[in-house]
């Protein structure tokens, strides 16, 4: 039995050199997969490795090579189908290109995002893929840049940063599914969102710092603007930050004198806290209220009646923006360029028609 007050040694490039009977230099070429070492000698440089359980230090191998194989990903909430389908497909890129991945959630917390950022930073990675929880605030960003580590942005777009993002088409999906729902008769609509504001109202579209939920807002307020329906900012709501929340949000609006008729939730975790609150209320979805929801979340198929969505095609999104990194690490000349993944409205059961 192994002593637990004296640990086993790490075993080491020598240990393996000495069992293989080769040179220090030659086992270290054949473990760190640089140079040329015939295929007997690599052999059994490789089976005296395996018989010691050889593992490698990989801080020392991203020293001598000037590459961690490890790609940071910072995400807004992992708790968030969307971020984990996004992770998933990152990680998939990665693995195929020989990376491995180091998660962090930043909570859509700036400061947390920062000290996610420092950190990667500090463990060498090869490049970052960050989710910004605020587009007006890139220092920390920036700072990536002059630290010569490459950057692809997540889900959200910032111009001003010259780096490559892939995103949905949030603005053109948010058209999509407020037309549907003016197609169906609705005059009396409402826009949901996590993010958080004083007094969950909003009265300029310019001070939503999070550049997803700020595109969707437009296409919805653009849409109600061309039925000639009156004040569309009004019934945009903000501050759906967890169920409480969420349950005063859903009943200032059925208290409102033009009660919307239909609710568009800006993530699926807004969506199933409003699912919620309606259930809690006991309003039918769709006879009292219609609803949609962006992202294909495993809930909004199982719900009677299940939701209809907009799918955003999230996997594809995280393995674009993993291949993009990849890419601009092994130096590919490319333009920078924002990456924008289309989207569909899959029609469901949770939108009534009105009669006009």
């Amino acid at each position: 039995m192994e002593d637990s007050a004296h640990p086993k040694r790490a075993v080491t490039v020598a240990d393996v050199a000495k069992a293989a009977k080769v040179s220090k230099a030659t086992a270290a070429r054949v473990l760190g997969g640089y140079g040329v070492v015939s295929a007997k000698i690599t052999d059994r440089v490789m089976a005296a490795a395996a018989a010691l359980e050889y593992r490698p230090n990989e801080l020392a191998r991203s020293m001598s090579t000037g590459r961690s194989g490890i790609i940071g990903v910072v995400v807004g909430d992992i708790e968030n189908a969307f971020f984990s389908l996004a992770v998933r497909g990152i990680s998939d890129a990665a693995r195929l290109a020989g990376f491995n991945v180091i998660i962090a959630n930043s909570g859509e917390e700036l400061d947390a995002e920062k000290s996610a950022v420092d950190l990667l930073i500090g463990k060498r990675v090869d490049g970052l893929i960050v989710t910004p929880a605020r587009c007006d605030s890139i220092d920390h960003l920036q700072h990536i840049r002059r630290a010569g580590v490459p950057l692809v942005l997540f889900d959200r777009a910032i111009p001003e940063l010259d780096v490559d993002a892939v995103t949905g088409d949030d603005r053109d999906a948010a058209i999509a599914a407020t037309r549907h729902l003016i197609g169906q008769g609705h005059r009396h609509l409402a826009y949901i969102s996590a993010m958080d504001a004083e007094g969950g109202g909003l009265t300029d579209i310019g001070r939503i710092s999070n550049s997803a939920v700020r595109e969707r807002v437009e296409g919805f307020v653009s849409v109600l603007t061309e039925a000639g329906l009156p004040n569309p900012l009004h019934y945009v709501r903000l501050g759906a930050t967890n169920q409480q929340q969420t349950d005063s949000v859903i009943k200032h609006l059925l208290s409102d004198s033009a009660a919307p008729t239909a609710l568009l939730a800006s993530d699926s975790l807004v969506g199933l806290r409003i699912f919620k609150s309606l259930q809690s209320l006991g309003l039918s979805i769709p006879r009292d209220v219609s609803m949609i929801s962006f992202l294909d979340a495993d809930w909004t198929s199982v719900t009677v009646p299940p939701i209809t969505i907009v799918d955003q095609r999230v996997y594809e999104m995280g393995k674009l923006a993993g291949e993009r990194l990849i890419a601009r690490i092994e130096r590919t000349p490319l333009a920078v360029e924002r990456l924008c993944v289309s989207t569909s409205l899959v029609l469901r059961g949770s939108v009534a028609t009105i009669d006009r």
